[in-house]
């Protein structure tokens, strides 16, 4: 394979500098003979979607690997896959898509969920749900915090929190780190209390949560442009409206959840929860909203490139890294809007576009 050679300003230090490819590495000391592809702009680590769903709404693998071509053309070269009903792994070997971190199946209560998306089990169970898809999965597990209780009418959490522990526990032992999908309040704490290493949107925290967060670690995936769909989602439960109220208390807050998430220091990544009823290849309209929430430009560049990268054990640009690298002929941290207009994409070492 041909030497690659690339030359810009490399981010996040800011600094013109050459990279030489081999191998789907990069180098930082030159290798005659490299072609080179980029000479100017400003060279970004992949983008990274932290929450979408590869294979939901797909019918086969094909249908999967045109979502995740899609999430690639607008530069998102590693995607951490919150759970589908299709098992995505064969999708991991195709050279062309994206790096995928797998959950493997969401894990919910029978009745609690979207039907047919989710391993449903009684809560005893959870241990065990656990374990077999952090086996299943790429060292995530991927819980169902709290959803709609019918008999309630409400959202209301899903596990005891014992139950919480003991699964919790099982995954890091095994290994692997645990997320949920949480909108409301309740299940917050105990959640938290149990060691959980992310919460999926949570529209619910409070300073309570919030701080207890900052106290445990515990990332925050908040799926911002998600959220924007809470008002058709409350209009469609006419039947149950405490849970439409709930919703749509959820929704007029939510930009004041996130700002206060990200004044305290929660560490805070880019999802756009592509699939669950949002496009795929939205990435950039998550940057934006986190950046109009409250995050500088870098901040909202790094949630979604080199922070995010690091959080799910990527590394950005640097010697011996994998070299998946965007280049652009503007400075993004000047102009978000400047991530839409790719020059040139290099995955896993070879030139995409």
């Amino acid at each position: 394979m041909t030497a690659l050679h690339m030359r810009g300003v490399v981010l996040p230090e800011g600094e013109e500098r050459d990279l030489w490819i081999v191998n789907g590495r990069i180098r930082t000391r030159p290798v005659p003979g490299a072609e080179t592809i980029v000479d100017g702009g400003f060279l970004l680590p992949g983008l990274v979607d932290a929450h979408c769903h590869v294979g939901l709404a797909a019918e086969d693998l094909d249908g999967a690997a045109e979502q995740a071509v899609t999430d690639r053309d607008a530069g998102t070269l590693l995607l951490r896959d919150c759970g589908a009903p299709l098992d995505t792994s064969p999708l991991q070997e195709r050279l062309e898509l994206p790096r995928i971190v797998r959950a493997g199946k969401h894990i919910a209560r029978p009745k609690r969920y979207i039907r047919d998306l989710a391993e449903e089990i009684d809560p005893t169970d959870l241990p065990t749900a656990v374990a077999a898809q952090a086996a299943a999965g790429d060292g995530w597990v991927k819980l169902v915090g709290d959803y709609i209780d019918r008999d309630l009418g409400e959202l209301a959490p899903l596990w005891p929190d014992d139950v919480l522990k003991e699964a919790i526990d099982v995954a890091h032992e095994a290994g692997a780190r645990v997320t949920a999908h949480v909108f409301g309040a309740a299940a917050l704490p105990g959640l938290i209390g149990a060691g959980i290493d992310c919460i999926e949107h949570g529209t619910g925290l409070t300073d309570d949560t919030i701080a207890a967060m900052v106290e445990h670690g515990t990332a925050l995936v908040p799926t911002l442009i998600n959220i924007e769909t809470f008002p058709g989602i409350a209009a469609g439960a006419s039947r149950y409206p405490r849970y439409a109220g709930q919703v749509l208390e959820l929704y007029a807050r939510v930009r004041r959840t996130a700002g206060a998430a990200i004044e305290a220091g929660i560490p805070v990544y880019a999802g756009t929860d592509a699939g669950g009823g949002i496009a795929h290849g939205r990435i950039v309209d998550e940057v934006i909203a986190l950046h109009e929430t409250g995050m500088t430009t870098e901040q909202a560049l790094g949630a979604a490139s080199w922070d995010a990268r690091g959080w799910l054990g990527w590394s950005g640009i640097q010697e011996s890294s994998a070299a998946d690298v965007i280049a652009y002929d503007t400075d993004p941290r000047a102009d978000l809007n400047a991530l839409r207009a790719p020059r040139r994409m290099v995955l896993r070492g070879r030139v995409i576009r």
